[in-house]
């Protein structure tokens, strides 16, 4: 009696431990530093995640969408010629829309009469059957059946389940034409081929421009009945047949031929072989004395800063950061090297003129080394008494008294790196 607790207890533990895994925390955003989702409930004042919640919606849900799905059936009907005097007539409607936009305006008045009240009417006020006479049957009489209300589909009902499978196929063909679409757009508008990407973008610039300047030059209303007439002329199963069983004959070759045509004019006009872009940069040589002020220098860190006697890092007491062989020097990220080594800068006096580098000693010829006049005793009487160091700088040979660092700076050149659309799906 007392394993079957347990039990129910591990498995509410698992179930909610599986529902933590599978519905998204809130705060996911913040720790994963993404940008802020609008559809979080931090800024939708709507219920949160509930399978009770979500049950009940999907019930109620489905026991109401059945007018949809009669709807859908009835506009496939139409469309694809199933009772062709409907079609006709819709296509009579679409023509006299087309013709005269302006009776836009009376079409929902029209739809609301005589798909609304005039079926609510005869359900009160039906027809006469065919075994009574109409000499006895008056429509001035009071009603006859009672008012039509729309009731949700019971649980349970073949509605509901009709519903249901409704439903399952839409969502099939939800996803069969949302895939089929991504199939179809993607490949040409995510630049993944540039040269087309950037045709495309071409045509629809000029395309726009023209249309801001000359719209109100075309003939819509022939556009717009030209393109309904077709649309739905492209519904007929016979129409469809006709077309599939001649498109190899006649289609093709203009296909072809317009393919040819964009293709060479893409590789005639569109140019993006341009260099990619270039920058130069530098990494500090650091060299550290041996054994106080008249040792010997020995390599310490190739570094990104200087680490000169009034940089952040040193007031503060901070080593220098970097890496201890040339080698492990990397390119900065989305960049490559353009050059195959590195460049010593001969320009030392630039650079340290360039930074306002203050208390160091500068090589204008030989190894280029920038030493430092002061000792790190020095740097922690600043950083504790608040002194100051003596503004400039000297030229020398590297030959005098000196301080416990030096670097010298080196130069390299590096190139944005291309990223193919292979190395784009990887990423």
């Amino acid at each position: 009696m007392s394993i079957r607790p347990s039990l129910r207890k591990w498995r509410t533990k698992r179930h909610r431990r599986l529902l933590q895994q599978v519905i998204p925390t809130e705060n996911i955003e913040e720790v994963l530093d993404l940008p802020p989702d609008k559809r979080s409930s931090k800024y939708i004042g709507r219920p949160g995640f509930s399978l009770p919640l979500m049950t009940n919606n999907f019930r109620r849900f489905n026991s109401r969408i059945g007018i949809v799905f009669v709807f859908q059936t009835r506009l496939i009907r139409l469309l694809t010629w199933r009772d062709p005097t409907h079609t006709l007539s819709l296509l009579a409607v679409c023509t006299f829309i087309c013709l005269d936009p302006y009776l836009l305006a009376a079409l929902p008045i029209a739809v609301a009469l005589l798909f609304v009240l005039v079926p609510a009417y005869l359900v009160r006020h039906p027809a006469p059957p065919p075994t009574v006479s109409h000499t006895s049957y008056s429509i001035n009489g009071p009603p006859l059946a009672p008012a039509r209300t729309i009731k949700p589909a019971a649980e349970m009902s073949k509605d509901f389940f009709r519903n249901m499978r409704d439903l399952q196929n839409s969502m099939d063909d939800f996803s069969n034409v949302h895939d089929g679409v991504l199939k179809i757009i993607t490949p040409p508008t995510n630049f993944s081929n540039e040269a087309l990407s950037s045709t495309i973008f071409l045509f629809l610039f000029v395309l726009t421009c023209t249309l801001f300047i000359a719209s109100h030059l075309l003939p819509w209303r022939i556009m717009s009945l030209l393109f309904c007439w077709t649309l739905i002329t492209l519904g007929n199963p016979s129409v469809q047949q006709f077309v599939l069983n001649n498109r190899e004959s006649h289609l093709r070759p203009h296909e072809r031929r317009a393919q040819s045509w964009l293709d060479a004019w893409i590789a005639r006009d569109i140019v993006l072989d341009e260099p990619p872009e270039t920058r130069e940069v530098e990494v500090y040589e650091l060299q550290r004395r041996k054994g106080g002020r008249k040792g010997e220098w020995e390599s310490w860190i190739f570094s990104p800063n200087p680490y000169d006697p009034l940089s952040p890092q040193r007031i503060a007491g901070e080593n220098p950061k970097g890496t201890r062989f040339f080698e492990d020097v990397c390119a900065p990220r989305g960049w490559e090297w353009g050059d195959k080594k590195w460049v010593l800068d001969l320009g030392s006096r630039e650079w340290v003129e360039e930074r306002m580098v203050q208390g160091i000693e500068v090589e204008v010829e030989g190894e280029r080394w920038v030493t430092d006049l002061v000792g790190d005793d020095d740097v922690s009487s600043i950083r504790k008494k608040g002194t100051k160091i003596t503004p400039g700088w000297e030229e020398g040979d590297g030959q005098g008294p000196s301080g416990m660092w030096r670097r010298r700076r080196w130069i390299r050149m590096v190139r944005r790196k291309r990223v193919s659309s292979t190395d784009s799906k990887d990423g």
